[in-house]
Order: C-alpha cells, then sequence, then structure tokens
C-alpha cells in the first residue's frame, strides 16, 4: 500500500489538456486556437528580434556570472519594469514610494501579493477579507487567492452576454455594494478572456468609487503594449488609478510583450502611500519570498532590463511588440470581416471591439464542441479565442467552421 494511495486524480489544467488534444489529431486542418501564446502568420512561435540581440549581449558580457540575485530581485530590473508600468514622469517614482519585487512571471507576482494581502492587509491574517474578481476571469486568479488562504472569494459582474460587451452598471453596482478595504483584481488591458476593456470614463468612475468605499486595487498588467501597440494606452488606468493617490500592487508579466513564455519574467510592483511604508512592506514580502523561491533567475530579467534601460533597444522592442500588436487588429478585422459576409447569424462588431490577445466569441458550449469534434478547430469551452492563432492561410476555414456551428448547432 502506497503512502501515496489515497490521492486523488486531479482534473487537467483545461488550456493544455486542449493543445494535448490538438498535438494527438492528425487532421490537416487543425487549428489552435486555445493556448495564450503569440504566434507568426505561418502559425510558429516568434523570438523577437531585440530578444535574439539581447541574448548574444550577455553571451559576450565577461563580466556576468551565476551568483545569487538579491531576494528581491535584479535592482535594475525591477526599477525598469516599475517605470513601464508608471510612465517616466511617475511623480510616485519620483517621491520614492515604489518598490517591487521580481518574480517568477505574472503568477508568481499575483501569489507573492496574495500572500502579503493575506498576511498584513486589513488586520493581520484576515483570510476573511472578500476578494472580487470579474465575471469571466483567467482561472488561475481564483486560484492563486485561494491557495494564498482568502475564504471569500467573489466575482464582481463584468461580460454582458446579451450585448458582448462591458457590463459596466453590474460592475459599478458590485463596487458600490461590496464590503470596505475588499479586494479588486483589475485587468489593466486586454482583459482576458474577454477583450473587452473598460473606457477611460469608465475607468475614472470605477477609481472614484473605489476611492470613495476604500477598496484595494491589485492590478494584472499582462499585455502592456501588446494590447493596443501603444505602451503609455495600455498602462493609462494604472497611471490613473495612481495619480487618484491609491496604494495599489501590479502584477506585471513580459511573457507576451517580451515573447519570453519559458524564462518566468514577473515583477509585482508596490505604489505606497510614502516611503516608510513601501519599506516595511518590502522587508514582508523579502521574507515571503525567502520561503518560496528564495531567490530568482537571472536571464530573462537581464533581457528586459537592458532591453528597457537602453534608448536604442528599447525603440526597437516597442517597434517588435507593435508588429504584434498590429497583427492581432489584423485577424480581428479580417475574421469580422468574413462572418459578416457569409452571413453569419448574430453581431460579430465585439470582435473588433475587443482588444488584446483573446476574443470572447459568444459561441456556447454545444458549438465549441461542434468546432472541436467536426472542424478540428480547438478552442475553450468559454468560446475564448487566441487571436494569434488565426493566419491568413486559415482564417477562411476558420470562418467558414464559425459560421456552420453558429447556423447547424444552436
Amino acid at each position: 500500500m502506497s503512502v501515496f494511495g489515497e490521492v486523488p486524480q486531479a482534473p487537467p489544467v483545461a488550456v493544455f489538456k486542449l493543445t494535448a488534444d490538438f498535438r494527438e489529431d492528425s487532421h490537416p486542418q487543425k487549428v489552435n486556437l486555445g493556448v495564450g501564446a503569440y504566434r507568426t502568420d505561418d502559425c510558429q512561435p516568434w523570438v523577437l528580434p531585440v530578444v535574439k540581440k539581447v541574448e548574444r549581449l550577455i553571451v559576450e558580457d565577461g563580466s556576468l556570472n551565476h551568483e545569487y540575485l538579491p531576494i528581491l530581485g535584479l535592482p535594475e530590473f525591477r526599477a525598469a519594469a516599475s517605470k513601464v508600468a508608471l510612465g517616466d514622469d511617475s511623480a510616485a517614482i519620483q517621491e520614492g514610494r515604489v518598490g517591487a519585487v521580481q518574480c517568477l512571471g505574472g503568477t508568481g507576482a499575483l501569489r507573492i501579493g496574495a500572500d502579503f494581502l493575506r498576511r498584513w492587509y486589513n488586520g493581520s491574517n484576515n483570510t476573511a477579507t472578500p476578494v472580487y474578481v470579474s465575471a469571466p476571469t483567467w482561472e488561475n486568479h481564483n486560484g492563486v487567492f485561494g491557495d494564498a488562504g482568502f475564504k471569500d472569494i467573489r466575482p464582481y459582474h463584468y461580460w454582458d452576454a446579451a450585448k458582448r460587451g462591458l457590463d459596466l452598471t453590474g460592475l459599478l453596482d458590485d463596487l458600490e455594494k461590496a464590503p470596505e478595504h475588499s479586494i479588486f483584481v483589475l485587468h489593466a488591458c486586454a482583459h482576458n478572456p474577454t477583450g473587452t476593456d473598460p473606457t477611460q470614463e469608465e475607468w475614472k468612475t470605477i477609481a472614484e468609487i473605489m476611492k470613495r468605499r476604500k477598496l484595494f486595487a491589485f492590478f494584472d498588467s499582462a499585455y502592456q503594449g501588446f494590447a493596443s501597440g501603444d505602451l503609455d494606452k495600455d498602462a493609462w488606468a494604472i497611471r490613473f488609478f495612481v495619480s487618484e493617490g491609491f496604494e495599489l500592487f501590479i502584477a506585471q508579466s513580459f511573457s507576451k510583450n517580451f515573447g519570453l513564455y519559458n524564462e518566468r519574467v514577473g515583477n509585482l510592483t508596490v505604489v505606497a502611500k510614502d516611503g516608510d511604508n513601501l519599506t516595511r512592506t518590502l522587508s514582508q514580502m523579502e521574507k515571503i519570498v525567502r520561503t518560496t523561491w528564495s531567490n530568482p533567475p537571472s536571464q530573462g530579467a537581464r533581457i528586459v532590463s537592458r532591453t528597457l534601460t537602453s534608448p536604442e533597444l528599447f525603440a526597437e522592442w516597442k517597434g517588435n511588440v507593435k508588429t504584434m500588436a498590429d497583427r492581432v487588429l489584423l485577424m480581428r478585422s479580417q475574421l469580422r470581416s468574413k462572418l459578416e459576409a457569409l452571413g453569419t447569424p448574430g453581431t460579430w462588431d465585439h470582435i473588433t471591439q475587443q482588444i488584446g490577445m483573446f476574443s470572447f466569441t459568444g459561441l456556447n458550449p454545444k458549438q465549441v464542441e461542434y468546432l472541436i469534434t467536426e472542424k478540428h478547430v480547438y478552442l475553450m469551452a468559454s468560446g475564448r479565442i487566441n487571436m494569434c492563432g488565426l493566419t491568413t492561410k486559415n482564417i477562411d476555414y476558420i470562418a467558414q467552421s464559425i459560421h456552420e456551428a453558429v447556423t447547424k448547432v444552436q
């Protein structure tokens, strides 16, 4: 009898199970619209040219070694990452009340932030503080905060299925009714999975209520630059909240906008009231990191920091990011026009109104099942598709497949 004999089999992670099923499919026209990674028009991964250039610089730099980094991470990376989020002229940075923790991807940044909040926010070890996540949201949000010890994780209204857009009325109502000091996980841009973001005026209303109701903003920023092609535009909501005096957290990921998926490059930016509060907060985060991964890896952080701190490399990177964003925008436009040309029932303007890597198509589970089993087009059960999986070579097949699913399956 094994000591592990009573361990139940965990269900597979849906998006990775979808990719495994795709790989086993031998159909010549199969398409993977599931996993959240960029693809070229040849449906291949893309190593950014600027990343290749910086990797060569790192290899040839004889001053570098493999000694441990500080527990909080590479200092120049942390500073540069926070500056990208908050802006070159950030008053908060100039006032010395911004700090950061290098983390293992955006997930690691969320987890370190969640662990800290559970231990030290709204009293010590307060597992009853409500944590609100959008309905729907990235599936890991629930898991990260639940595993950090929070017992009351609630959805807030976000997606209006009928109009295929933002349910602003429901969202604002949830903000008004939330208990004071509740934590709200906000998507900085390119909401995952819907691709639907509030407008700047709507963000102002959200901020006004959160400030008045004393709600804590925890931004998840996984797509800065990738959403619109403009770093500043994609960080507008974060910067507005900071300008309004919020103390907040920002979980940053450089997986998408640098294409560094397997390097796990993340940053948790902390905006505090003043330097003293920041110092004490980082001291506690250092203790959490010490017992979590102790010290972060260097390679991805070096790539990002060198790029962000060199004007020439930074300009090249912005061009690379715009290349990715523009291809996604093109695929959105073409998919919508092809569905409309086919006379596909329903409205499809939401595809071009949404932004970022994902589109929430509005397809129901039966239609999704039809696409997977009959057309070999793999997508999430929610109807979310990765726009990067569309190419000029497969978009006609995908549009025709969606048209068939909508007309044949109710």
